[in-house]
C-alpha cells in the first residue's frame, strides 16, 4: 500500500471502525419489508432492468455491504498490524489520537506541538508503515 493511501487510511481509521460495528449490527437482522405482494400488487407491470423480487434485492444490497465492510476491515487491519512499526513516544502518542479520530490541530492543541509538526510526524508515520508493508510483501513473496 502507498504511503499517501496510508494517510488516508489513518484519517478514516476512526469512522471505518465505527461503520462496520454499525453495519455488522444492522445486517444481522433479517429486514422488514420482504414479503410478497399478493392481489392487483402482484400482476402489474415492473419496471424494466431491475428485478421484481424483492427479496433478491435486499440480498444484492446486503450483499454490496458486506464487501463494503470487507474492504474497511483489510485497511484496519493493515493499520492494526503494523502498530509495532512506531516505536518513538511522540509518534506513538501522535498515532494514537489520530486513530481516535482527532484532528491534526486538536493533537497539536494537546500537546504543545505546532499543526504543521503533527502533518510532518503523521506523514512520517505513514512513511514507516507504508515502507513496513513493503518489505513484508517483499518478503512473502520471496517465500
Amino acid at each position: 500500500m502507498k504511503k499517501i493511501e496510508i494517510e488516508r487510511t489513518l484519517k478514516d481509521y476512526h469512522w471505518m471502525m465505527n461503520t462496520v460495528k454499525m453495519m455488522r449490527d444492522s445486517l444481522q437482522s433479517a429486514g422488514t419489508g420482504l414479503v410478497a405482494q399478493y392481489g392487483d400488487e402482484a400482476g402489474m407491470p415492473k419496471a424494466q432492468g431491475v428485478t421484481g423480487d424483492v427479496v433478491l434485492s435486499e440480498v444484492i444490497r446486503r450483499g454490496k455491504r458486506w464487501d463494503q465492510i470487507t474492504e474497511y476491515e483489510s485497511k484496519i487491519k493493515l493499520i492494526q498490524s503494523n502498530i509495532y512499526v512506531i516505536t518513538d513516544e511522540r509518534e506513538a502518542e501522535i498515532l494514537h489520537w489520530l486513530l481516535e479520530g482527532k484532528s491534526h490541530s486538536w493533537i497539536s492543541r494537546h500537546m504543545g506541538l505546532s499543526h504543521t509538526h503533527v502533518n510532518r510526524i503523521s506523514i512520517s508515520i505513514a512513511k514507516q508503515i507504508s515502507e513496513n508493508v513493503q518489505y513484508v510483501q517483499n518478503v512473502q513473496k520471496c517465500i
